[in-house]
């Protein structure tokens, strides 16, 4: 059970618990987050003892149980659960009491505290590991489908459908990042892959490494996965992560950029802003609902589930979309099963892939459902191609760079594990609350949650309340914020909630920083200290390069990072891919290197590699601090020789409440408990 540290820092042993039952509740991320708090909590104690008595009192700080239940709820319901309260508590017995915790806490607050449309949002809950075997199935039959003819790949291909391959080759990480390529092609440099036969230890954790950060970097939530969940097969968290990844590939056409037929959904302009900003799941239903009503059918399709169980909806579309292949007893048969097998016949005759079964279907799978409709829309979308049409389009501002920033953004929130996910900056952030989550993440307790307003929230004043705060602890945290007003982020200002999310993210990353270097006793880091330590590092290590600011044009090669990376782990470059970074072509093969090694090493990153051909200030930095960051958590004694006194890092003081990466993302479970 011993796995290399994230990107191949020191090893460390998974948290093992002698009831497999009880292991099997958590995931080794969680385990060591309860374990910190369980060990803290000890160290706290009268004499180092710890009752069931104590429990109450100390365990507000964990995510759940502390937030949804008062002390003296919690107080009661151990009172009512145990007799023995004077009990010694071992770790074993904290997290049986945590589990019952969780699950009382969970059924008062009921589905409201999750946000149900969230779609990416995997069930990755920790009281239910059951995988769906339908979907396990059709996700196999994807991935043979799209990766059956992999060079590297294909001599383990097909994988068995009612077999355990899927779980067995995914623990060598190669499988997901490629996977990852399909989805969004490019997002990995292959070049950075771990492919051998027999990876060791090491390699298959990079590999891990690699993946869940190019899987964030995408838009999946991965909050609670460690690399060591992959490498022990946990089937329902690679089997959330896999249905993330497919998701996120069959909805890829559902926006205006790809297919600008798109407009046709909507009467004028200012309905296309709307449908720009609507998540893609949510267009995939505007376009169902407008093929059905072109087909006469009365009702309106809400969701992929209940709506869709009788069949009815799936007969009216395939025969508005495929007349030719329509079967007329389809909507003439009564039982609902033999519907659904006559509506996947005629998808057959279509020529469109099986994502689900008859019984799929009437079960409402909404998962499945979804993949099956979006690959409908990816086959044949039934919408026209009138250049009056497309014409809107052109009249719509091009802010490629505002697109880049709000990505950029949007992922980096996402992947902190907020309760609702992002879709859309400029309109999901326009209560405030997820604003004001991210901030309590970023600096803990600095949300006054007395005054805050949780979602739905239907009086208006009610949300700039929530965004006067904002900007009122944006202003604590000295940001720049002349003559901004909380109404600017309900009004959905966009450059303005950029200026102000580009802030956050810098102050995030700062502060881990500052965390980290113990010699700075409080003192703030800035972007010169970032600056002075990377070409320090290249420096020491015999590079040659040198960056001026982070608007260095010089940077566009990409090879200050590469000697950057190579100084803090001099494994990570294999020089003999890189290229001079003459022409355009090279430079953008450097920087597609450069995001996966730095993403292999364990850098939670988001930029593109435009942003570093491009020299975008901004990005440039989080990726110079990032790898700083990255650094200064190693051992001292397993950095690079060269690292000077004043880099060493204070192990003792890595405690965050933020994600930057993986190991982050523990670090900030040590404070609260599980997520």
């Amino acid at each position: 059970m011993v796995g290399g540290g994230v990107g191949g820092g020191a090893g460390y042993f998974g948290v093992l618990v002698s009831d497999p039952w009880l292991q099997n509740q958590f995931t080794q991320v969680e385990l060591r987050g309860l374990k910190a708090h369980f060990m803290s909590m000890r160290r706290e104690a009268d004499n180092g003892r710890l009752s069931l008595r104590d429990l109450s009192s100390k365990m507000s700080r964990l995510k759940v149980v502390g937030e949804n239940l008062s002390e003296e709820e919690r107080a009661s319901f151990i009172r009512d659960s145990y007799q023995n309260l004077d009990e010694d508590l071992d770790f074993e017995l904290f997290l049986r009491v945590y589990l019952k915790l969780q699950a009382h806490a969970s059924s008062r607050v009921g589905s409201t505290a999750k946000n149900s449309s969230a779609f990416l949002k995997a069930a990755t809950t920790t009281l239910l590991h059951t995988i769906s075997e339908s979907e396990k199935a059709s996700y196999v039959a994807h991935i043979n489908n799209y990766l059956g003819e992999d060079k590297f790949l294909k001599q383990y291909f097909p994988l068995g459908a009612s077999t355990n391959d899927l779980f067995e080759i995914a623990k060598d990480g190669v499988l997901l990042c490629k996977l990852i390529n399909v989805a969004v092609p490019g997002t990995i440099d292959e070049r950075a892959i771990n492919t051998k036969r027999v990876l060791n230890p090491w390699e298959r954790n990079e590999n891990h490494t690699l993946c869940l950060n190019s899987a964030k970097a995408i838009g999946c939530t991965v909050v609670n996965i460690g690399t060591q969940d992959f490498i022990e097969g946990r089937r329902h968290l690679v089997l959330g992560v896999i249905s993330q990844i497919i998701k996120i590939q069959l909805l890829a056409d559902l926006n205006l950029k790809k297919t600008p037929q798109l407009v046709e959904l909507v009467d004028d302009s200012k309905d296309v802003e709307e449908l720009m900003s609507l998540p893609p799941e949510k267009i995939l239903l505007r376009w169902m609902n407008f093929q059905l009503k072109k087909a006469g059918y009365k009702r309106t399709v809400t969701n992929f589930s209940t709506d869709v169980k009788d069949g009815e909806a799936y007969a009216h579309l395939l025969n508005v979309l495929a007349p030719e292949h329509s079967n007329p007893s389809t909507l003439s048969v009564k039982d609902p099963f033999e519907r659904a097998k006559l509506i996947l016949e005629h998808a057959d005759r279509m020529g469109c892939k099986r994502y689900l079964t008859a019984r799929d279907i009437v079960e409402g799978s909404p998962n499945l459902n979804l993949a099956f409709v979006a690959h409908i829309f990816q086959h044949r979308n039934g919408l026209s191609t009138q250049a009056k049409q497309i014409s809107f389009l052109e009249t719509l501002p091009d802010d490629t760079q505002i697109s880049r920033e709000e990505r950029a953004f949007r992922f980096w929130m996402n992947s902190l594990g907020n309760s609702t996910y992002i879709d859309n900056v400029f309109e999901d952030l326009r209560n405030g609350w997820v604003l004001l989550e991210t901030l309590d993440k970023v600096s803990p307790g600095i949300v006054n949650w007395k005054i805050a307003s949780r979602p739905p929230i239907k009086m208006p004043f009610r949300k700039v309340e929530n965004c006067n705060q904002v900007v009122k602890i944006g202003k604590q945290l000295k940001f720049s914020l002349v003559n901004v007003a909380g109404n600017d982020i309900v009004q959905g200002n966009k450059k303005l909630i950029l200026a102000y999310l580009w802030q956050l993210m810098r102050f995030n990353i700062l502060q881990l920083l500052k965390n980290l270097r113990f010699h700075s006793h409080g003192k703030e880091i800035t972007d010169a200290d970032i600056l002075e330590w990377a070409n320090s590092r290249v420096r020491s290590s015999g590079g040659q390069s040198h960056m001026d600011s982070f608007k260095d044009k010089s940077l566009s090669d990409g090879i200050f990072f590469l000697e950057l990376l190579s100084s803090v782990q001099p494994r990570a470059v294999n020089w003999s891919l890189v290229t001079k970074g003459q022409t355009d072509e090279e430079k953008k093969m450097n920087a597609s290197y450069i995001i996966s090694i730095a993403r292999k090493l364990g850098c939670s990153i988001f930029l593109l590699l435009e942003d570093i051909t491009e020299v975008n200030q901004k990005m440039i930095l989080t990726l110079t601090a990032s790898i700083m960051y990255w650094f200064l958590k190693q051992p001292v004694e397993e950095r690079p020789s060269g690292a000077s006194d004043s880099e060493n890092g204070s192990q003792s003081e890595t405690i965050s409440n933020s994600t930057m990466d993986d190991t982050a993302s523990e670090s900030s479970i040590d404070e609260n408990g599980t997520r």
